[in-house]
């Protein structure tokens, strides 16, 4: 019979601390190190300059509760809000003037032109997923597309901002995909706050995010690519995301995001890479390039269902 080993009181002490301190210590620095790079923040849905007031009437038409936003940094754009039950939000933004309105080679001209999305045609023009202002999301997914062997790159973040109706100044910070890899149409920025997100995204009261329509949250954003690109985006999706598709075909690709706030009924937003499936897809595919072809939307039982149409883009609704 082996005898029994004495207990030492020192060490016993020594263990404990080690659990009580050193151990949710190294998990939250194991949690910290790889930050969410999948959490979608909100979708941006074109018009023409100086139509901020307009699009709010339609999307209300639609059963949308529009918001009022305020003017971005450098006074070249302005837009209006609808937050929803997930935390997420729609970005109703245009130009205040067209380019014509700066002289060509101005300041202002240049700085318009040098928009992302200042040659797109109106309707759903990008998605947006939560940054971080003290993490560089950027080198995180460079990184990741190294080691893949992706070929999206993301470009430094850089400073944006604006100023809401009511004066209060919102920061935070961008990065996005760079134009030079051939895949900026597909890929989502990234937005992180300097100030309290809240700020810029208000959704109390709750009934902010309550609408005639019935509508909860996103159900999934689809975006339309060319045939022979569905190989290359989903490999750059993937190293965005920092994660595999839940379901990958030869046509359609599909990953779960996470949302802000919490998930509403019906569950988590989609992401979905497709290639067109009718005549109509591949003719927005022809006529507008790759980018987002419609966005869909959870909505309580007995409300909206089908789909409808803002004046530049498509909407699905889907029973909870």
């Amino acid at each position: 019979m082996i005898p029994r080993r004495q207990r030492d009181p020192y060490m016993d002490s020594v263990t404990s601390i080690y659990i009580l301190v050193l151990v949710p210590v190294l998990a939250m620095n194991t949690t910290m190190s790889t930050p969410s790079t999948k959490t979608l923040d909100h979708i941006m849905h074109l018009t023409p300059p100086g139509s901020v007031d307009e699009v709010s009437q339609q999307f209300r038409d639609l059963g949308f509760h529009v918001l009022p936003g305020g003017t971005h940094a450098g006074g070249l754009t302005q837009n209006a809000l609808v937050v929803l039950q997930d935390g997420a939000y729609l970005e109703l933004v245009s130009f205040t003037h067209p380019a014509s309105h700066y002289p060509p080679g101005s300041p202002e001209r240049q700085q318009r032109d040098a928009i992302p999305w200042a040659w797109k045609e109106p309707g759903w023009i990008g998605y947006t997923f939560l940054g971080f202002s003290s993490t560089s999301i950027s080198e995180l997914i460079n990184a990741r597309a190294k080691k893949n062997k992706s070929g999206i790159r993301y470009d430094p973040e850089f400073d944006g901002g604006r100023e809401r109706s009511d004066g209060k100044v919102l920061k935070w910070q961008i990065s996005a995909s760079s134009q030079d890899s051939g895949r900026f149409r597909a890929a989502p920025f990234f937005c992180g706050d300097v100030t309290p997100r809240e700020w810029r995204v208000p959704l109390d009261p709750p009934s902010n995010a309550e609408h005639p329509s019935g509508v909860l949250g996103v159900a999934y954003v689809r975006i339309l690519v060319e045939d022979d690109d569905l190989s290359d985006v989903t490999a750059d999706i993937t190293s965005v995301i920092g994660g595999s598709p839940v379901s990958h075909t030869s046509r359609r690709v599909t990953w779960v995001l996470d949302t802000p706030s919490t998930d509403v009924a019906g569950g988590r937003p989609r992401l979905i890479i497709s290639v067109p499936e009718t005549e109509d897809e591949r003719r927005t595919l022809e006529g507008r390039g790759e980018g987002i072809y419609e966005v869909a939307f959870f909505v309580s039982s007995g409300m909206k269902a089908g789909q409808s149409w803002t004046p530049y883009g498509k909407i699905v609704w889907l029973k909870e």
